[in-house]
């Protein structure tokens, strides 16, 4: 399941040949679970993010989806992964990549800041029917 609409437009040159402070920029969301788009690379758009307390389980069926630690410290628990049900902790500096089709549920007992790449257009929440903590795409910051 994807959301397409599409209420903001991407800014000139979509955050190339620019610097792009990530950290700064997760500081101008104002709540938890709320991914941004701060710059796209042909179809794939890097997300920032503050999340805090446990998300909701799901998986992409049709792309892994990467997360690279800012600051903090972010739980990954995986269903049924390469190596069957596992938890990934990753701290600042570390990153991720969670394979497609493979069910997750990323949480943080304090607040975390992240970047989430994936291809534009797929859904926070995966294919799962539409929740409270799915958020609009395309939405930049």
């Amino acid at each position: 399941m994807s959301l397409s609409t599409n209420h903001s437009t991407a800014p000139f040159g979509r955050g190339q040949c620019q610097t792009i402070d990530l950290v700064g920029k997760t500081a101008l969301i104002d709540a938890h679970w709320q991914p941004r788009v701060v710059a796209e690379m042909n179809d794939y758009q890097f997300k920032v993010v503050k999340v805090e307390g446990e998300f909701v389980w799901h998986r992409h069926a049709d792309t892994d989806e990467t997360f690279i630690v800012l600051e903090g410290e972010l739980r990954i628990d995986v269903r049924a992964g390469p190596s069957g049900d596992t938890s990934i902790v990753l701290r600042a500096g570390q990153m991720a990549v969670v394979p497609k089709g493979v069910e997750h549920k990323p949480s943080a007992s304090a607040e975390v800041k992240l970047l989430l790449i994936e291809p534009r257009g797929v859904a926070n929440t995966g294919e799962g029917p539409v929740s409270e903590r799915t958020v609009e795409n395309d939405q930049w910051i």
